[in-house]
């Protein structure tokens, strides 16, 4: 990594983006569409580190999606996104998504992902961007578990590479 300043964690997150489900967010289990929220999930978090970086960034990776409990109609979508970690030119982004009632308030945990983002410079190569400042508590766990996160992935990319060419 360059010689950047550090960011902290809420230069750039996402709390609490509001969505209201319409019948349109409706699959034929009468609960909201997954890819629905899978693809804002994605945009928001391209906004969070592009926030960051102060880059373009694509998207190259997308793991441990994991759906809790479904949305249903007339709940309202909680979108909650912020960077976990950065290493180089790669962004971690973590994203929490509650289903509230809008009627009672009540919310229930219903997804959770991990995004990572590539900042690119005006030529489309990787570019360095900021290292990242956890202030909370919760911000340095996720800050540590993105690290496994991130050992995970490119230990996977290596036995996968070795299993193409065909050496094991």
């Amino acid at each position: 990594m360059s010689e950047m300043l550090s960011k902290p964690v809420s230069s750039s997150a996402i709390e609490k983006h509001v969505y209201k489900v319409f019948p349109n967010d409706m699959n034929a289990h009468n609960t909201v569409f997954g890819g629905m929220i899978m693809a804002k999930c994605d945009r928001l978090a391209l906004v969070v580190a592009e926030r960051h970086s102060a880059h373009v960034c694509v998207t190259a990776a997308v793991d441990s999606i994991h759906f809790r409990a479904p949305a249903k109609g007339n709940d309202t979508l909680l979108f909650s996104l912020s960077l976990n970690r950065s290493w180089g030119s790669s962004m971690e982004i973590g994203a929490k998504v509650e289903a509230e009632n809008s009627y009672t308030g009540d919310t229930r945990h219903i997804l959770s992902a991990f995004f990572t983002f590539v900042a690119l410079d005006e030529n489309d190569k990787p570019v360095d961007v900021p290292a990242i400042t956890p202030e909370t508590d919760e911000q340095k766990r996720r800050y540590d578990n993105a690290q496994i996160r991130r050992e995970g992935r490119l230990k996977t990319r290596t036995q996968l590479a070795r299993s193409a060419s065909g050496s094991s």
